[in-house]
């Protein structure tokens, strides 16, 4: 399902402050080596995290889900002097990838790695979280939700991707669509977090703490 018109797309592209040339480097290097390029963080959702991060002043940064390291290096040249992003991975492949990307930035001592199922990561990581993008299995994204908020700083975000998961929200056939639908309607009605869904490409979650 198109959720976004593909030339709206590419208009939203267009007009969002391009990255470096390193970055779109990336970007083709992953889609073309990587299995599942759809789960790459495009341009305007990796200036969106860049941004968010940016405004809440974010000193530690985590993420569920490296994939290419892509994301992880649009947050990390957001950070004030001392930030760091920790970004977890549970994918091998995947791993030694971004790490490569990571170790080629500017930003490689902003950057921690961790390998491993994810949930045990956030629980062992201590907090408070400023910021946490969720981009991971989508049935673990209770458990991570959960996990974050437990550690999430009273100004902190959680910026959960995939939220719309192709449109199969709307009518829900798989565990992974009713596992993110039933979390939708949860963030909606939890009176711990006020919840923001945007419609940026497959779905982007702004999840803070209530006041």
């Amino acid at each position: 399902m198109d959720l976004v018109p593909s030339d709206v797309e590419a208009y939203a592209a267009a007009h969002t402050t391009p990255f470096e040339a390193w970055m779109d480097e990336l970007h083709a290097r992953a889609a073309a080596e990587l299995p599942y390029a759809e789960m790459l963080s495009g341009p305007v959702v990796g200036r969106l995290l860049q941004t968010l991060v940016a405004a809440v002043q974010a000193r530690l940064v985590v993420e569920v889900g490296t994939y290419a390291g892509y994301a992880a290096l649009a947050m990390a040249a957001a950070l004030p002097p001392g930030g760091r992003v920790v970004t977890l991975e549970l994918d091998e492949r995947h791993a030694d990838f971004a790490q490569r990307a990571f170790d080629a930035s500017p930003y490689a001592d902003r950057i921690e790695l961790r390998r491993g199922p994810a949930l045990a990561s956030l629980q062992q990581l201590a907090g408070p979280y400023d910021l946490v993008f969720v981009d991971a299995d989508k049935t673990g994204y209770p458990d991570y939700y959960e996990a974050a908020l437990a550690r999430l700083s009273p100004h902190g975000l959680i910026v959960a991707d995939n939220t719309l998961h192709d449109g199969g929200v709307l009518d829900p056939a798989s565990d992974a669509d009713r596992v993110i639908d039933e979390l939708n309607t949860r963030w909606a009605t939890d009176d711990r977090v006020i919840a923001t869904q945007l419609t940026v490409r497959d779905g982007v979650t702004l999840i803070r703490r209530a006041p």
